[in-house]
């Protein structure tokens, strides 16, 4: 695990330092040098002694009886500041790995710079919120007049939990259905994945440590819940040396994912919009290490989002992601956002970001190019869809005036039904 790349961090710390205002990372760049400093000297000296060592060692046997003692007595001596040495050495190294951790990958000439989303940017507008002829419903009135949900879960499972009943039931399933149909239409490899994972491949994806209280561990177990496919796919590569034909990767997981909402308390408690429990289609890829490959593969999954909620016949507008709210290990973030009408405005429900370097070197993803070296792949990744959030969309935008709920054309064949009924 190589983190960042720490050749370019110390000739090139001013990107870095940049980086670091831009993401708004609690990071002191100047500190983290100084240890590796630290780390470099101690490795020096320690490389001194050992030669040194087995210098005397050869010596002794060869030396007169008189002066034996002095060089068995150097020689403990030199143990004693190597195994000093050595230990030094393991606490400074274990704390420098922690702060490469939180490095972030300098962003994109092109982001929009500021402090949070408050700076990103509106690039796309697509599709015309739709006029509604009679008093529409928000989604939650809709579920509770069709009978579409089961207001008992939270009494078995707590708070911002949900279960569907009836047609809305096979309506999420024929969604995550539809989702991997059409990805692997566009020749990515379907997948289903676990829900867990081991530490090493949320540190891999950037989810530790910085979100990691976002994540359930799972008690008794060296595994935590995963929020996204991506965490497992992610690794799944890693330690191997891929030939550059195989590149690049194109995979599309799906996994129930869970995520604590640490934080969240008071944001959207009612209805679908936030709970812990969900489910997901990830689009992901691994390409060779250009700029050109990540940036045709950025435009190729941003694209197939476009393409799904286009299909789902939603509007929807692409916001250009700030320096600020983009995360640190990404290089470029563009979010797809979805009209809500009974809020007025557009909600996130995908997320499409490029990541260079940052996630291969963590993980060890690498690849032998034409030349034989052996380099860091790059990674990219952006949701395919993710329910329950797009029913909120698709239940509001579709509503009929008696509170039934018309089904997209591309979801017909799923459902037999072109229209969503209420339950019985």
């Amino acid at each position: 695990m190589t983190m960042v790349d720490l050749k370019r961090l110390r000739q090139d710390p001013e990107t870095f330092r940049k980086a670091i205002a831009l993401k708004g990372v609690d990071l002191d760049l100047e500190a983290l040098l100084a240890l590796d400093r630290e780390v470099q000297s101690l490795k020096a000296r320690l490389q001194e002694v050992q030669t040194e060592r087995n210098r005397i060692a050869k010596e002794v046997p060869k030396a007169p009886p008189e002066a034996r003692p002095a060089l068995v007595a150097r020689g403990k001596a030199l143990a004693e500041e190597a195994k000093a040495l050595e230990e030094a050495l393991r606490e400074k190294e274990t704390r420098l790995q922690e702060l490469l951790l939180e490095v972030p990958l300098p962003p994109w000439p092109g982001a929009p710079v500021g402090p949070d989303d408050s700076a990103n940017v509106e690039i796309k507008r697509v599709g015309t919120p739709r006029e509604f002829p009679f008093p529409p419903l928000d989604h939650v009135s809709l579920l509770e007049k069709n009978g579409w949900w089961e207001p008992r879960v939270s009494k078995v499972s707590g708070s911002r939990t949900y279960a569907l009943r009836g047609d809305l039931a096979l309506y999420e399933l024929a969604l995550i259905r539809f989702a991997m149909d059409f990805m692997a239409k566009k020749g990515f490899t379907p997948l289903t994945l676990p829900s867990y994972a081991r530490e090493a491949a949320f540190i891999g994806t950037g989810h530790f440590p910085a979100a990691k209280d976002q994540v359930w561990p799972i008690a008794g177990t060296d595994l935590y819940l995963t929020g996204t496919a991506e965490v497992v796919l992610n690794a799944l590569h890693a330690g191997e040396i891929l030939k550059k034909e195989e590149l690049p990767k194109r995979y599309a997981g799906y996994a129930p994912a869970f995520r604590s909402e640490a934080g969240s308390a008071g944001k959207d408690v009612r209805g679908l919009m936030r709970v812990h429990q969900f489910h997901k289609v990830e689009q992901y890829v691994l390409t060779e290490a250009t700029l050109e490959a990540s940036d045709q593969a950025f435009q190729e999954l941003l694209q197939n989002a476009e393409e799904i909620v286009s299909l789902l016949e939603l509007p929807y507008r692409l916001l250009e992601v700030s320096t600020g709210d983009m995360g640190p290990g990404k290089w470029r973030q563009v979010d797809l956002e979805v009209w809500v009408p009974s809020e007025g405005r557009y909600r996130e429900t995908h997320s499409c970001s490029a990541l260079l370097d940052w996630q291969a070197r963590r993980t060890g993803l690498r690849y032998r190019d034409e030349e034989g070296r052996v380099r860091h792949a790059y990674t990219l990744n952006n949701t395919a869809l993710a329910t329950p959030r797009i029913l909120v969309m698709l239940l509001e935008n579709h509503q009929l005036p008696d509170g039934r709920v018309r089904v997209p054309e591309a979801l017909v064949p799923y459902m037999g039904k072109e229209v969503l009924e209420p339950c019985e």
